[in-house]
């Protein structure tokens, strides 16, 4: 079977770098809130043109602490997309917030900012549009109903390194933004860490506090409730030296996706909408189908492995039973999850296994 995704390819052609990488940080002597850190933090906010990143333990623990920073409380409300990961709603929940579970547009799958105005009540506090799959959410008119109701906007960029809309990159637009490095992400280290993205520095410097236990200033002291967030420097310096790479790898995954519209334009296969003005990186290249079962089937017994992200909208998991609102049915986010399938497309796939996915593609035939 073709996998998915090789997470060991980006290493065996890296080695060198990564290798040097590591040694540098275990013959140094210094694994937390060292220079390493310092020095990721500074590049990847230079890369994004934002004025401060702040290392965390992981894609979740960025976005909770974000909303903790942006003022969530316990009992206020958060606006977040029907489709997408478990961890937005997570994080959600994991700061005491109630999720606003809201429909997504039927083109991009990302919010709907009509259906969003709608959902809005007296307890909205913040909403977190989530860049799926690799493009920008519609961060103009979401921006414009943020600013008109009062809400702290904070992104969820995890799919999104090197995503932009009209030239800004995802991660930029927001109060905040929530990265995470998982090792399938567009950049990713070899284990968890995240980083929350911001141009406010009083935000930036609370969220550094929080990754830490809240340790207060002067004698041994800590003035909030906080826990151990923090990215290791290990972690660190891996990314730091991948991060040179990212633009490329992006450009060879929006090359796949280009070649992948081609091969498949002329089956019925709903393929991914990418927006005028909008800067795709194709973290995921996902197609569209109501025999979506049927055709995983199909590419499995040729061996070619695809991946559905996601199976559920948010309201569906049994965790959000009696903790979120849902103010509209999402029909959209529902059809979706039934119909979505992620091709494989990392920029290390190698030639024989994408010519082998185009031509099972190409050879599927609809039940009837």
């Amino acid at each position: 079977m073709q996998p998915f995704h090789d997470v060991g390819a980006q290493y065996r052609a890296h080695r060198a770098e990564i290798d040097a990488a590591v040694r540098r940080v275990l013959e140094g002597g210094s694994y937390l809130l060292g220079a390493e850190l310092e020095r990721f933090e500074s590049a990847f906010a230079g890369w994004l043109g934002v004025r401060r990143a702040v290392g965390v333990g992981s894609g979740t623990a960025a976005l909770e602490l974000a909303l903790r920073a942006v003022g969530v409380r316990p009992g206020d409300e958060v606006v977040v997309p029907a489709l997408t990961a478990a961890p937005t709603l997570q994080a959600v929940l994991g700061v005491g917030g109630v999720p606003c579970i809201v429909d997504v547009d039927d083109d991009t799958l990302t919010l709907d900012p009509d259906a969003f105005a709608r959902a809005v009540s007296p307890r909205t506090r913040a909403v977190v549009p989530v860049h799926l799959y690799g493009q920008c959410a519609a961060m103009a008119q979401l921006l414009a109903v943020a600013g008109q109701r009062g809400l702290a906007l904070v992104e969820d960029a995890a799919q999104a390194h090197g995503a932009a809309e009209a030239g800004r990159r995802a991660g930029s637009f927001g109060r905040a933004a929530a990265f995470s490095f998982y090792p399938t992400k567009n950049l990713g280290t070899f284990g968890d860490a995240g980083a929350v993205v911001t141009d406010d520095e009083a935000l930036a410097d609370h969220v550094a506090r929080l990754r830490a236990y809240a340790r207060a200033p002067g004698p041994y002291d800590f003035d909030e409730p906080a826990g151990n967030e923090r990215m290791d420097d290990l972690h660190a310096a891996i990314l730091g030296a991948k991060l040179p790479h990212l633009e490329a790898w992006n450009a060879r995954r929006r090359e796949r996706a280009a070649r992948y519209r081609a091969a498949l334009a002329e089956t019925r296969l709903r393929l991914p909408s990418e927006r005028p003005g909008a800067h795709h990186v194709y973290h995921q290249f996902v197609v569209r189908t109501p025999w979506r079962d049927a055709l995983r089937a199909h590419l499995a017994a040729r061996g070619v492995e695809c991946l559905i992200h996601y199976p559920a909208a948010l309201h569906e998991l049994t965790v959000a039973r009696g903790r979120a609102r849902v103010p509209e049915p999402p029909r959209r986010a529902e059809r979706a999850a039934r119909e979505i399938l992620s091709l494989p497309i990392y920029p290390e796939l190698p030639e024989a296994h994408f010519e082998r996915a185009v031509d099972a593609l190409s050879s599927f035939v609809e039940p009837t």
